[in-house]
């Protein structure tokens, strides 16, 4: 199951690298890849994660989750 996390906030690759890692920290996050100029991170879960657990994350790294696909 893939998901499409749409973020603002991101004006470097520094930020970028902090999205990917705090995602990658939620359970069931098999793989997250950042897209810096799209801004927005494909998510790869293992299983069925709760959309408020990938915002926090990203939330508590400091950007904030727009939109969810």
């Amino acid at each position: 199951m893939t998901k499409k996390l749409f973020i603002e906030g991101m004006s470097c690759g520094h930020c970028a690298n902090h999205v990917e890692t705090a995602l990658k920290e939620v359970g069931g996050v098999k793989s997250a890849k950042v897209d810096l100029a799209g801004k927005f991170a494909i998510v790869e879960l293992a299983h069925e994660v709760g959309a408020e657990k990938m915002k926090a994350a990203v939330a508590d790294a400091g950007y904030e989750v727009t939109r969810i696909e």
